[in-house]
């Protein structure tokens, strides 16, 4: 039987008298559907207010909620939402009191059939009341669903690869979750402790930036599902940010810098052009990996790109790297200027896959040739023609005037920034000082 059928036909002829009557009783208010303006995406409930024995005052009452959330369409929710309000006026008419336990109203309806009869699991209780059992309490979405759905709400709120991001990681977290607290299976079992004996794991096996990075996706995802109502409390707000030392790629000496150029004009000019876009035009990896052949402006001599935190962007392209390309004019727009085997072709693969490739291409081709540690990468060139621009504009201006300058070629969002990456780089050294030692 459908769920219209059920509900509309249960005793729906009592609910006008209970109404009518209830201006008598002034120890609760009358209940109400919250129905969220019509929202599917947000809980639903039914809820009221009732006087506290003690205070003599209205004391709002914990929500009920049921399996109306289980509904997907508005009429479905309301019929059933309905079917509860009623059924709980009727209890409330009858005496119940969610301060009290209720014994000789259980007794009367279990022995009067013709009675409503309300599953124990939507009483409400007030929040107050320490003796709510698990009963009383709403049914929790299973973890894995109320995950998908978060993923379902941010999918056109991120980029593809930030929700990849939020995939893997709750993966990983639903996997320890069902190897170290396997009878946890729903969104509102989750506590503080659990969570940090996750998060404490994560930074024993790597390290704590790693612990730091899943600790923001689980908050984001658990503050999505408090905000529209399927979680009570994110305890990831209460768990603090460990302290963790970046790995910061260094800078290259001038002698290897010139040596690795090189190397590359011979074994991998692809990867040499790949690693002058990250040094000439001060670009991340990934942003060179998602070039195509309509980004670049010839005539203009400007390049448009998707910066990291931000929407597409602008830069001019230096004549030293104009030199450099090939001629685009015959080339596809739409294929990608940056793949394995030539400049400007198809490849069909995720950006975060073609950045990865031509960090590996970098290692084997350069890293193992130079013996290069693991604080040298792709990064490294951006970092030394930085710092070295820097310190040319600093020969005939003040520190405040190359930040300037610097700022505009770079593309840093604000001076803070900029200078918080110079300092992360040791691209601002002390001039000599041997005079004042000597005082």
């Amino acid at each position: 039987m459908s769920i219209f059928l059920e509900t509309i036909t249960f005793e729906h002829e009592s609910e006008h008298v209970l109404e009518h009557d209830l201006s008598t009783k002034s120890n609760f208010s009358a209940p109400k559907i919250y129905t969220a303006k019509g929202d599917l995406s947000k809980r639903w409930y039914v809820y009221f207010s009732f006087r506290d024995p003690i205070t003599k005052k209205l004391v709002r009452m914990k929500n009920i909620y049921g399996k109306a959330n289980y509904y997907k369409t508005k009429a479905d929710r309301l019929t059933i939402l309905t079917s509860y309000r009623k059924n709980l006026l009727k209890l409330l008419k009858e005496g119940y009191s969610p301060f009290e336990k209720n014994e000789e109203l259980k007794k009367s309806t279990s022995k009067n059939t013709s009675n409503v009869k309300i599953k124990e699991e939507i009483l409400p209780k007030p929040e107050s009341d320490t003796s709510i059992t698990n009963k009383a309490q709403d049914i929790g979405m299973p973890l894995n669903e109320a995950f998908e759905y978060v993923m379902k709400l941010k999918q056109n709120q991120v980029k593809s690869r930030t929700l990849q991001d939020y995939r893997l990681k709750t993966k990983a977290f639903l996997k320890w979750l069902s190897e170290n607290y396997p009878d946890v299976k729903t969104i509102d079992q989750l506590s503080k402790k659990i969570l940090l004996d996750f998060l404490n794991e994560i930074v024993i096996k790597t390290s704590a930036r790693n612990r730091n990075n899943f600790r923001l996706t689980l908050g984001t995802i658990l503050q999505t599902l408090e905000e529209n109502e399927l979680l009570k409390f994110n305890f990831i707000k209460t768990i603090k940010v460990l302290k963790s030392v970046p790995n910061s790629n260094k800078t290259f000496t001038q002698d290897i810098e010139k040596s690795i150029f090189k190397h590359l004009a011979k074994e991998d000019p692809i990867l040499l052009l790949y690693i002058k876009f990250v040094a000439y035009n001060f670009l991340r990896p990934i942003e060179v990996s998602r070039l195509r052949i309509k980004d670049v402006d010839i005539q203009n001599k400007t390049l448009t790109f998707q910066a990291k935190n931000s929407n597409l962007k602008r830069k001019t392209i230096p004549q030293m790297l104009l030199d450099e390309l090939p001629d685009l004019t015959n080339m596809n727009p739409n294929h990608l200027l940056f793949t394995p085997t030539a400049i400007g072709s198809f490849w069909d693969t995720k950006e975060t896959n073609r950045r990865n490739y031509f960090s590996k291409r970098f290692k084997q081709k350069v890293k193992r040739h130079f013996d290069l540690n693991e604080n040298f990468g792709l990064y490294s060139f951006r970092h030394t023609y930085i710092t070295k621009l820097y310190r040319m504009i600093l020969k005939d201006s003040t520190p405040f005037e190359a930040k300037s300058k610097l700022m505009l070629i770079t593309g840093h969002n604000s001076m803070s920034a900029l200078e918080k990456y110079l300092r992360d780089i040791d691209a601002e050294l002390a001039q000599d000082y041997s005079n004042l030692l000597k005082g």
